[in-house]
C-alpha cells in the first residue's frame, strides 16, 4: 500500500528539525490529545459496562425472574404442573411480599414484607449466601432476617425484638387498625446493594401470609431461569397458556432504571468522543504547516518524478501515524486503569479525604468495571477513522500546489 520511498519520507516527517520545532509541539498534543481521549473513553465505558452488570447480579440474585400473580384467580397445582411441563430447565416456588412497617422503640421505617418456603431451597439460597449472621437453618415462625444496613439505621441485632404492621386492617372495638405483630431477629444478611439492604425484610412465609391476613392460595408463583435475560420471550409463552394471572419480569420492575442507564452511557460515549475529535484538529493544524513548510522540499520531489498521490500518502501517513500509536498507546492505558479503577479509588479516597463513589447514592460499595473488547474495538474504530479523516484533508492541498510557483517563491 505504501512504498519505501513513501515510508521514509514520512518516518522523517515525524522527525520535525529544531527550527521547526513548533511542529514537534503540536505532534506531541495530538498524540497526548487522541491518547488521553481514547484512554478516558475506555475507562468511562468500562465503569458503565461494570455498574450495568454489578447492579443486574444483584438485582437478579434478590428478585425472582418472573412473577405471576393470581390476579382474583386462583393458582392451582395443575397451573404450575403445566408449567413444569412446558418449561423444564425453570425452577418454580411459591412467595408473598407486601409493604409494611417495622417498629423499634421510637423508630419506625417503611420495609418490603417478602416470605420465603424453607422446603423450597431457590427460596433459601439467596439468604444462604449473603447471611451474615444467624442461620437459615434455623429460620422459623414468629422471626425475620433483616439487612444490616436497616440493623445499622434502627440499632438493631440478632436476638431483639421488633414489631412489623401491614396494610391489612383488622376489626377492634376502636375500629379498623393495620395487623401488627411481634417477631425476634434470627439474624443479618448483606447484598452489597444498599437499597436492598435497607428495605428488605425476609419472614417464613405462614407469618406474612397472616400478617397481610392471606391464604396460601394468594401466593404468587415465582420462577427462575437459567437465561434471566430470556425472561420476556417466556414472559409471552406463559401469558398464552392462561391469560387470566398478572405476570411481569425482573425487567419491567426496572425498565426504567435501565432505560435511563443506557441513556446515559450513549450519551457519555459521544460526549468523551469529541475529545478525539476535537484532537484531531491538532493534526489538521499540523500537517497543514509542516506541508506549508515543506513546500520546497514537495516542489523538489515532484521535478525528481515523484507523483502527486505518493506525496500526499507520505502526509497521510505521517498524520495516520500519530493517530494510530496515539490510539494504541490510549488502549493500553484505558486497559490498565480499567483494571485498577476501585484500587486507585481507593488510593485518591485516602489521601485527599474525599468520598469518590459514595455507597449510598450508587448502591454499590466497590466501582465496578468491566472491560468490553467490543466496546475497545469500535474505539479503535472510530479513533482510527477520526485520524484518517484528519491526515486526508490536509494532504489532498498537496494537488493544487504548483511545482514552479513552489520553486519561485522559495
Amino acid at each position: 500500500m505504501f512504498t519505501k520511498v513513501e515510508r521514509l519520507i514520512s518516518s522523517r516527517n515525524l522527525r520535525p528539525k529544531k527550527k521547526e520545532g513548533f511542529l514537534k509541539i503540536i505532534s506531541i498534543f495530538s498524540f497526548l490529545g487522541i491518547m488521553l481521549g481514547v484512554a478516558i473513553l475506555i475507562i468511562v465505558m468500562s465503569v458503565m459496562n461494570g455498574f450495568k452488570t454489578d447492579l443486574t447480579k444483584k438485582i437478579l440474585g434478590l428478585n425472582p425472574h418472573i412473577v405471576i400473580q393470581p390476579n382474583s384467580f386462583i393458582i392451582d397445582d395443575k397451573y404450575t404442573s403445566k408449567l413444569k411441563k412446558n418449561f423444564p430447565d425453570m425452577k418454580i416456588s411459591k412467595s408473598f411480599s407486601g409493604e409494611g412497617i417495622i417498629i423499634n422503640n421510637d423508630n419506625a421505617k417503611g420495609v418490603i414484607l417478602k416470605g420465603i418456603n424453607k422446603d423450597e431451597q431457590k427460596s433459601i439460597e439467596f439468604l444462604e449466601k449473603n447471611t451474615t449472621s444467624g442461620n437459615v437453618k434455623n429460620f422459623n415462625k414468629n422471626e425475620v432476617f433483616i439487612g444490616t444496613e436497616l440493623a445499622y439505621n434502627l440499632n438493631l441485632k440478632k436476638g431483639d425484638k421488633i414489631s412489623l404492621m401491614s396494610s391489612a386492617f383488622v376489626a377492634t372495638p376502636l375500629g379498623s387498625l393495620p395487623k401488627q405483630e411481634s417477631f425476634n431477629i434470627a439474624g443479618t444478611f448483606t447484598t452489597g446493594f444498599l437499597e436492598f439492604d435497607q428495605n428488605i425484610v425476609f419472614l417464613v412465609i405462614d407469618d406474612v401470609l397472616s400478617l397481610f391476613d392471606k391464604e396460601k392460595k394468594d401466593q404468587n408463583v415465582e420462577i427462575y431461569l437459567k437465561d434471566p435475560l430470556k425472561a420476556n420471550s417466556v414472559k409471552k409463552k406463559i401469558e398464552n397458556i392462561n391469560p387470566n394471572y398478572f405476570i411481569y419480569t425482573w425487567a419491567d420492575l426496572n425498565k426504567s432504571f435501565f432505560s435511563a442507564l443506557k441513556v446515559e452511557r450513549n450519551v457519555m460515549f459521544i460526549i468523551l468522543a469529541l475529545i478525539v475529535i476535537v484532537a484531531a484538529f491538532n493534526i489538521i493544524s499540523g500537517l497543514t504547516i509542516l506541508i506549508k513548510n515543506k513546500t520546497k522540499e514537495i516542489a523538489i520531489l515532484k521535478t525528481l518524478g515523484l507523483s502527486n498521490n505518493s506525496i500526499k500518502k507520505t502526509f497521510f501517513l505521517t498524520g495516520f501515524s500519530i493517530g494510530f500509536f496515539a490510539t494504541i498507546s490510549g488502549i493500553i492505558l484505558g486497559i490498565i486503569f480499567s483494571l485498577n479503577i476501585e484500587k486507585l479509588r481507593a488510593v485518591l479516597s485516602s489521601v485527599f479525604n474525599l468520598e469518590i463513589f459514595p455507597p449510598d447514592i450508587y448502591f454499590l460499595e466497590k466501582l465496578p468495571s468491566e472491560i468490553n473488547f467490543f466496546s475497545i474495538l469500535i474505539i479503535f474504530i472510530l479513533s482510527l477513522t477520526v485520524s484518517a479523516i484528519a491526515s486526508y484533508l490536509p494532504a489532498m492541498n498537496i494537488s493544487k500546489m504548483k511545482t514552479f510557483r513552489a520553486l519561485k517563491y522559495e
